[in-house]
């Protein structure tokens, strides 16, 4: 008891100004962690739940007898009250744990929190582009051989087959380049969707040499570079927004001090910028028919013909985008909120 009131009186009793600020920071280190943690544990439970079938949170609450009271649904079976209950548990240690957090670091900078931010986000991104790379290298080639009846004589005849389905395609030769991709951006740490620009000129360039040269033109050709381009667009926006590259339309911003302009980017932020990135993975990922989850869990591809089964990674190019963008704008807020409380700067770390 002493040593907690000693450490309050340290910490809040000093300067009036200085205790203020300090319990300002806490609340946002506090709302911002909260909402990185709680998204991701939404992204998680949204795996567990629709691909491996575990309870979720709001169906294990309405089974449960409440003080005596019949459950809301069908009780459930013994392994999904302990899924459940493992749910249940990691949301509460989570909560506490960025509680505890924020309370043994009350003088600590925001700037450092937000470098955090930025540097997951620009994870995320260099991680994307490895795994759009590497895919979409492989299911070109996958779709070549099977538009040229290549692939029965080279894999024999129950793995092309096997190739020819979506499901196959995507668990077996998509999922582990994700992965690699992943593990490749560990250890690369340059912005690698920068190339993606050049990426998509050399296949736009092969396609006109090939149909104007060769006369030669498949489904699976144009498939590349919408694919590429699509990287292109959404994994960018996270680093143009800390870069200051997306246009901004200014009436009164250019004429603000410092501080005001701290202020605008923090309110846009918190009240438009988190919230739409938090609605696309909400509305998109709510439900096994969501637009989002239905397109990944069937393995969607284009109706063209022999073209490349990429249909439903493309559409997880949405996650991506709203997760970078959420927490690029998580680590934007506090960077904004550092220059509003007179936070000093620190060194930018290479990201």
């Amino acid at each position: 008891n002493n040593f907690l009131k000693n450490r309050m009186e340290d910490l809040y009793s000093k300067n009036p100004d200085d205790s203020s600020k300090i319990i300002l920071r806490n609340l946002f280190r506090f709302t911002s962690w909260s909402i990185f943690i709680l998204t991701l544990i939404f992204l998680i439970n949204n795996y567990l739940i629709f691909w491996h079938e575990w309870p979720g949170l709001l169906n294990f609450f309405k089974n449960m007898e409440w003080f005596g009271l019949q459950p809301l649904r069908q009780k459930l079976n013994d392994q999904n009250y302990i899924q459940g209950w493992i749910q249940f548990i990691i949301l509460i240690f989570a909560i506490i744990s960025i509680m505890i957090y924020s309370y043994i670091n009350p003088r600590k900078n925001l700037r450092i929190d937000a470098q955090f931010f930025e540097q997951f986000a620009a994870y995320i991104t260099r991680a994307c582009f490895w795994a759009v790379l590497l895919v979409g290298i492989v299911d070109v080639v996958i779709s070549f051989l099977r538009v040229e009846d290549l692939l029965m004589p080279l894999f024999g005849e129950n793995v092309a087959k096997e190739l020819g389905r979506s499901v196959y395609r995507g668990t077996f030769i998509h999922y582990p380049l994700v992965i690699l991709g992943f593990v490749i951006a560990i250890f690369v740490r340059t912005l690698g969707f920068t190339w993606l620009s050049l990426l998509v000129v050399i296949a736009e360039f092969q396609i006109v040499i090939s149909r104007f040269v060769y006369s030669y033109e498949q489904a699976f050709m144009g498939d590349l570079v919408r694919m590429w381009y699509a990287g292109l667009f959404l994994f960018a926006s996270a680093y143009a927004l800390i870069s200051e590259g997306h246009v901004r339309v200014d009436v009164f911003y250019t004429k603000f001090t410092k501080k005001r302009k701290a202020v605008s980017n923090s309110i846009g932020s918190m009240i438009l910028g988190i919230p739409l990135c938090l609605v696309i993975l909400g509305t998109g990922m709510w439900g096994k028919g969501s637009s989002l989850n239905s397109p990944l869990l069937s393995f969607e591809v284009y109706q063209q013909g022999f073209g490349m089964y990429v249909k439903y990674i493309m559409v997880g190019f949405l996650i991506v985008f709203a997760l970078s963008m959420l927490v690029q704008f998580i680590g934007y807020f506090l960077s904004n909120v550092a220059i509003i409380l007179d936070e000093e700067e620190i060194p930018q770390s290479v990201t």
